[in-house]
């Protein structure tokens, strides 16, 4: 009720004392103010009065709120020079405050919300001092969320005639609206009939906010599997403009194939028979579409594969030729293929003339030749036993001797391909009369009598020859070994020498025959005279030892002069004869017989 007075007093003053105002209030405010959501917001309302000549006893300040857009007005706030109401029941009961001064006063709001964006008027009025009424506009401002783009998880195919929706980008709670712009590869777009579109769908939550969600419509092109897209929203803020970019994203986009290439992926380098070949097919489709392959000498007649690769097992010459693959997706482009030459190289088994095996007389020339069909440059080597003995597809052999006798291997190989090679053989056979192996005719030998030698003979040729011998001086002789191949036979007799002995080897065959003369000259032995001398020596040391020791014990006397006298005395049974004597059974022989003091005879000896 007082503040019903209050206000029915302060109206009635006001038409009253209007009638005589004498002065003029000079009222200033700002025409903004600007506030982050659930700041304070301070509005200052500043006056003076002029044309009086002193300042007025009595003055009423009085706060309204009015929404934009709407003509009526609410008081929020009454003081006079013994009062200060906050009017009740409104929406800024309890959340404002008025200070003043000689100067102005301030309305202070708490915690401002997206409903306090109004028109705050402040009224002034002094009597007859004068009357003044200003407003702010306050705006609130509140950042939306960082927004959210979506692609379009399914592709998109550029022959769309029209403009397809690619991605959708979303600021949710704002205030005021915020606005979105699209960019592609970090260019902004700017909406083109027939070409790019945007559909912009705003949304004011119950609580005041602002929600925008752009839709992007774009017409792609293949040059676009490779673009970035992304979305900025920008929003206002006191006393700015600020904005925040999405990520960006990539689109899916289908285009059919244009450009088709072949190529061989297995084996690396060259081709031979037997390969697995592997040809791999690949277009700049997207997605890759599945391909046919075939050959072009048989362009109707569909190779089985597994998508994109063609699979040729064990190779061979016949399947040389142009291969080719075509997409799928390839309607109406008849053209669009890919194309590569296979080569299969090939080594056909070498061919040896002459074939097999080949005789010929000692003495001839033969030639020999190794050819094998190749598609590549082939080199031809021969060996025999291991060794390289010619180089190139013929041999020559010149005054064929038994040692030509034997294999010949020809090896041809492919330098430009190491893992292909044959080859082939021949056998020579050198026919002639016997060759007894040694150079000299008559081999001169000297042996001890009573020895035993082992006599060697070797002859070559062909057919094998057969071996005999002749022994002269000696009986007691035996052949040990015997053994022949097709081109040697080896003999070897043992011989018992008792005096000069010749052997003669008889290698004889169908072509001829060859002998070789062994001739030996017994000797006696030089080792008994050495053995004799030695055993003689060690005798004497023995008889050393035994006299001085018995010069030691006494037995044998020394006469004055220190000398031993020594007389010969008719031996006793106790005296040691020393006698070398010849055995017939041994080469030599040493007897040592003790006598008794007798000289014996010969026969006794």
């Amino acid at each position: 009720m007082a503040f019903l007075r209050g206000a029915v007093l302060a109206l009635v003053l006001l038409i009253c004392l209007n009638r005589s105002v004498r002065g003029k209030v000079e009222l200033t405010m700002n025409d903004n103010l600007e506030v982050y959501l659930f700041d304070s917001a301070e509005i200052p309302c500043r006056y003076s009065f002029t044309g009086l000549d002193k300042e007025p006893s009595f003055v009423m300040i009085q706060w309204f709120v009015r929404a934009a857009g709407n003509g009526s007005r609410m008081r929020i706030f009454y003081s006079d020079a013994s009062q200060q109401i906050v009017d009740n029941n409104t929406d800024y009961s309890g959340r404002i405050e008025v200070t003043s001064d000689q100067r102005g006063t301030t309305l202070l709001v708490r915690n401002v919300q997206l409903s306090d964006e109004k028109e705050f008027f402040c009224q002034v009025n002094g009597l007859a001092a004068g009357y003044a009424e200003r407003k702010t506009h306050l705006r609130v401002f509140a950042p939306p969320e960082a927004p959210v783009i979506e692609g379009i998880p399914s592709g998109i195919s550029v022959t769309n005639t029209m403009p397809s929706k690619v991605a959708s980008c979303e600021a949710r709670n704002g205030f005021p609206k915020p606005n979105i712009t699209w960019y592609r590869n970090d260019e902004p777009l700017i909406p083109a009939a027939g070409q790019v579109n945007m559909i912009i769908l705003v949304t004011r939550e119950y609580r005041g906010f602002y929600s925008v969600q752009s839709t992007l419509e774009y017409k792609l092109a293949k040059e676009d599997k490779d673009s970035r897209f992304s979305c900025e929203v920008s929003f206002s803020v006191p006393g700015a403009v600020r904005t925040m970019a999405s990520h960006s994203i990539n689109v899916t986009v289908h285009y059919p194939t244009t450009m088709v290439e072949l190529w061989k992926e297995l084996p690396q380098g060259l081709v031979k028979e037997g390969d697995t070949v592997e040809l791999r097919c690949q277009g700049d489709g997207n997605p890759p579409p599945p391909f046919i392959f075939s050959k072009e000498q048989e362009p109707d007649v569909e190779l089985e594969s597994g998508g994109d690769v063609l699979v040729l097992p064990s190779v061979s010459r016949k399947d040389s030729g142009v291969y080719q693959c075509r997409p799928l997706d390839s309607a109406g482009q008849a053209e669009v293929k890919g194309e590569v030459q296979l080569t299969v190289h090939y080594l056909d088994p070498a061919v040896v003339v002459p074939k097999d095996s080949e005789v010929m007389l000692k003495g001839e020339n033969l030639v020999a030749s190794c050819n094998a069909l190749s598609s590549l440059k082939t080199v031809t080597v021969w060996y025999k036993d291991g060794k390289q003995v010619g180089h190139g597809n013929t041999l020559h052999l010149d005054d064929a001797t038994y040692e030509t006798s034997g294999e010949y291997i020809c090896e041809v190989t492919v330098p430009s391909l190491p893992s292909l090679h044959t080859s082939g053989s021949v056998h020579i056979i050198v026919q002639g009369g016997p060759q007894v192996v040694g150079v000299e005719e008559e081999v001169q030998l000297e042996e001890v009598a009573g020895r035993t030698v082992n006599l060697s003979c070797e002859a070559r040729g062909h057919p094998p020859p057969s071996i005999s011998w002749n022994i002269v001086g000696s009986q007691n002789w035996q052949e040990v070994m015997s053994k022949a191949n097709d081109h040697m036979t080896h003999s070897m007799v043992s011989i018992k020498v008792n005096s000069d002995v010749t052997a003669v080897c008889n290698a004889s065959n169908d072509m001829g025959t060859e002998v070789k003369v062994f001739s030996i000259k017994a000797i006696e032995g030089s080792g008994v005279i050495i053995v004799v001398i030695i055993l003689c020596l060690l005798l004497l040391a023995f008889l050393g030892s035994i006299l001085y020791f018995l010069h030691k014990k006494g037995k044998i006397p020394c006469g004055r002069s220190g000398k031993q006298e020594i007389t010969k005395e008719k031996p006793t049974k106790d005296d040691i004869v020393v006698e070398m004597k010849n055995n017939p059974k041994n080469e030599d022989a040493v007897l040592l017989k003790a006598v008794n003091g007798e000289k014996k005879g010969p026969n006794d000896q």
